[in-house]
């Protein structure tokens, strides 16, 4: 077996998760998904498709109806997008390892801003690439990015930037001055921008739209930009593993290629689903960012109460990333929380070295009340330390 293959890192927040497996007691927020089910009218419409024996392969770059749909949606909320530029993926997670594998060779170097999901910086060093990571600095639990020190790092060498914003787990957000200033660097530079874009709706700040800055609002269709989107988050839609991704032009025909060697194409079900989605999104979308900015706002108060911890309002994602004073092995405070107080939780290690002490709390959840508990339960346990 390839050597990169062997020296990937497991997932912590997995690792963390397995502790807890069988645990009826464990309040659970280490997964970044809402514990609601996808909407009822979302889940018909597969069913319809199923009924009528839709359980053949589509096209590798999605049903021409979801694609058109999905053009509108992207277009209603940034610059015009056409159809012709997407591709629909079996996931988030497989159209951004789709974008590396068409824009890495072996050796290219890749530039990461952390903390970030583990995935990002693993999908480059599986295609053998050097990995380069422009660590966030948190300034009283609120992350922020030093521009110009990402400029100074991505030169003429620099295959790949790859950037996450909203960010899991921190929250932060770019604006679009800074999008514009590291857009034009690329340029310059000649480096692709893979934009992990699928927490954009899930926004809590200034906007028209009610949707993040997006790159798609100050590149040209025909920049070295790849920006991946996911029905994940925003739509309810986890288990469901459909992503797309917004290319240029003269990357759709080598992408629906790439996609035939590795899943061929979604699933006709799953696009169903989607368009049906999309069709309704002003009925889901807009629903669940208001419970989540309720859900934030509850358990960051909550949180900021405990004089142990540090933590600031997420500008977007459904993340609550806090400190605790103290508290130097992220993954060993994650799994003493599972073990003593019932609290599952994802360590900071996981999304990055400069991450340890920190702690991620998924705040997508159903009843608020749960939040509460669980921070009464940090509260105890904490009190319970020398």
């Amino acid at each position: 077996m390839r050597s990169a293959i062997l020296n990937l890192e497991a997932s912590r927040i997995r690792e963390v998760a397995n502790a807890g497996l069988g645990r009826s007691d464990v309040l659970a927020f280490w997964f970044g998904e809402s514990d609601e089910p996808t909407p009822e009218f979302i889940r018909e419409a597969a069913i319809d498709s199923l009924r009528r024996g839709e359980t053949f392969y589509s096209h590798n770059l999605g049903l021409p109806q979801l694609r058109e749909a999905l053009a509108q949606y992207t277009s209603s909320l940034h610059r015009p997008v056409a159809a012709q530029r997407l591709a629909v993926t079996s996931g988030g997670v497989s159209g951004l390892m789709l974008a590396v594998q068409a824009l890495v060779d072996a050796g290219d170097e890749v530039v990461v801003v952390t903390p970030v999901w583990p995935n990002l910086t693993a999908q480059p060093q599986i295609m053998g690439a050097r990995l380069r990571c422009v660590p966030l600095r948190p300034v009283d639990g609120a992350w922020t990015l030093d521009v110009a020190a990402l400029l100074e790092a991505v030169t003429s060498r620099t295959r790949l930037l790859v950037l996450n914003a909203p960010n899991n787990p921190t929250g932060w957000t770019l604006d679009p001055a800074q999008q514009r200033a590291i857009l034009e660097h690329c340029r310059r530079t000649g480096t692709w921008i893979l934009a992990d874009e699928v927490y954009e709706r899930l926004y809590y700040g200034p906007s028209a739209n009610a949707c993040a800055p997006s790159f798609l609002d100050v590149a040209e269709p025909d920049d070295r930009l790849v920006v991946a989107h996911s029905f994940s988050k925003s739509f309810l839609m986890t288990g469901w593993r459909l992503g797309w991704l917004v290319l240029p032009p003269f990357l759709v025909e080598p992408m629906g290629k790439l996609l035939e060697f590795n899943t061929s194409c979604a699933s006709v079900f799953t696009q169903r689903g989607a368009l049906a989605a999309l069709q309704r999104s002003d009925e889901v979308t807009p629903r669940v960012v208001a419970h989540l900015r309720t859900c934030r706002d509850l358990l960051v108060a909550r949180l900021q109460a405990l004089p142990q911890v540090t933590v600031a309002p997420a500008e977007g994602g459904m993340y609550a990333f806090f400190q605790v004073q103290g508290q130097g092995d992220s993954l060993e405070l994650a799994k003493r929380l599972v073990a003593e107080a019932g609290l599952g939780l994802a360590p900071g290690s996981a999304f990055a070295p400069q991450a340890e002490g920190w702690l991620r709390w998924c705040f997508a959840s159903r009843e608020p009340h749960r939040l509460e508990l669980g921070v009464e339960r940090l509260r105890e346990w904490l009190g319970r330390q020398p």
